[in-house]
């Protein structure tokens, strides 16, 4: 097949194009997260922290999460997890809490999950560790959680860099667990756990797809054209030729 300047430049269009869609679709899916990512203020929560294994050679072993000690939750619990071993450490408050009529003079700072021999997330592979937290601080609009990740290979990716508002998102982005108020009712605390957690998932589920769907749309909408341009030239190129 000959191939002619219109047709290497068609090819190279799409090359970029292509390129393009990667690079702009794959960050949302490399960092490590809090799923989902919304919960309601002063009340209790479950929360999963996602884990993707972004290296092509090495096997993600250990998590260490910091919790925010500026706003302490009374109540901070780990699910098992088969294969890995999950230690809490506490430290003293400044301020006690009042939870359940008594006073809490400390409260869980860091969560490591410590992978058990033979356990690993290998590359191309994810694992979510979960946590029920509350109560939730009303004096707050979200919670920065930092986090590192420790490879068989030595390597440690520190996720703790805070967004600010009007600048890029940074490299390495702490996870972080928005908190919006409560019902007016006024009834959120009388919801269970699980109750939650169903309803903060559901109204993340719809504000996730409908970001992603725009996203996507736009990245679509930039590459067709791209492309449409590319036909153009060849077009005209063609044209230019046979007159």
């Amino acid at each position: 097949m000959r191939f002619t300047p219109a047709n290497r430049l068609a090819a190279a269009t799409v090359a970029v194009a292509t390129a393009t869609l990667v690079a702009v679709a794959s960050p949302a899916f490399a960092h490590v997260t809090v799923q989902p990512g919304t919960a309601a203020q002063g009340g209790y929560t479950a929360v999963a922290f996602r884990v993707p294994d972004e290296s092509d050679t090495a096997s993600t072993v250990k998590l260490e999460v910091s919790l925010p000690m500026d706003h302490p939750m009374a109540s901070v619990r780990t699910q098992p997890l088969p294969g890995w071993t999950a230690t809490l450490e506490k430290s003293k408050l400044d301020k006690p809490l009042k939870a359940h009529g008594q006073d809490i003079t400390e409260a869980v700072s860091k969560i490591t999950w410590t992978a058990d021999a033979g356990t690993k997330i290998a590359p191309g592979q994810f694992q979510e560790f979960r946590v029920s937290l509350g109560a939730l601080p009303t004096d707050t609009e979200k919670l920065t959680f930092k986090a590192l990740q420790t490879y068989d290979d030595g390597n440690v990716v520190r996720w703790i860099d805070e967004a600010k508002e009007g600048q890029p998102e940074p490299a390495k982005p702490a996870p972080t667990l928005t908190l919006t108020k409560a019902d007016a009712a006024g009834d959120h605390h009388g919801m269970t756990a699980s109750q939650d957690q169903a309803k903060t998932a559901e109204a993340t589920s719809k504000a996730g797809g409908t970001d992603n769907a725009a996203r996507t749309l736009g990245v679509v909408g930039i590459v067709v054209g791209v492309l449409g341009a590319a036909l153009g030239v060849m077009g005209l190129r063609r044209k230019s030729s046979a007159s």
